[in-house]
């Protein structure tokens, strides 16, 4: 028989050691945060995402060097220009007799409804309804400029070509021009039961929604609403 391989004989000896010592340490970065931690980050998270353009959820990612000291009495808070948006690291205070700072990952999700293309849209197009499929996903996964309100969508041109299926963000399309300066328009007032209406003389170029000045006959100044119609809706 040939001699064994001193390496082999060597490496059969080593191995058993090397993987409990990996087990031990999976075992340790994998180690949750005490549930005092994780409450507190949910307090601070639930609060901070209240305002967002969807349903929120966050996961805490443990990890060796999130292992924490003890502590009895523990506070999160947001660093400073931070945004609970996708990867985000929350700060953690232990405020007990022996205090201590922390920082621990974690990743936010936002559950919304976002735009895309129905089609490819030329540059210069105006975005009809037609043009437009809502999706739902995860916005934190989608550019921040991502359209979530289809009323961010009326009366918009693109200022750029878009393919079919790629979402619409506000950098992609303006407003569309529906008023000229100088031009004369009709100004309209309407309640419960009436309409009036007048002609005048607009002061400035007015986007869709738009807030716009106008000069009638009598010189009286109104302001309105630039209308899609190129009417000016007097503020009541």
């Amino acid at each position: 028989m040939e001699p064994r391989n001193p390496w082999s004989r060597l490496l059969c000896m080593a191995l058993p050691t090397v993987m409990a010592g990996m087990g031990a340490a999976t075992a340790w970065a994998a180690a949750p945060l005490p549930d005092a931690a994780r409450s507190a980050i949910d307090r601070l998270l639930q609060v901070q995402t209240a305002g967002l353009p969807g349903k929120a959820t966050f996961s805490v990612k443990t990890s060796a060097s999130t292992t924490l000291p003890p502590c009895d009495d523990f506070e999160a808070f947001m660093p400073a220009g931070a945004t609970p948006w996708g990867r985000v690291s929350v700060g953690l205070r232990c405020r007990g007799d022996k205090p201590w700072m922390r920082f621990v990952p974690v990743h936010v999700a936002v559950e919304g409804r976002y735009f895309v293309a129905a089609r490819a849209i030329e540059a210069g197009e105006t975005v009809g309804a037609g043009d437009v499929v809502e999706r739902t996903g995860d916005l934190s996964a989608l550019p921040r400029s991502v359209i979530t309100d289809a009323a961010a969508l009326q009366g918009v041109v693109t200022a750029n070509r878009v393919a079919a299926g790629a979402p619409l963000r506000k950098e992609l399309v303006r407003g569309l021009v529906v008023i000229q300066q100088g031009q004369t328009v009709q100004l309209v007032a309407q309640g419960q039961g009436f309409v009036v209406s007048t002609e005048g003389k607009a002061m400035t170029r007015a986007e869709v929604g738009a807030t716009v000045q106008a000069k009638t006959r009598e010189g009286r100044m109104l302001t309105g609403i630039a209308a899609e119609n190129g009417q000016i809706r007097l503020s009541q």
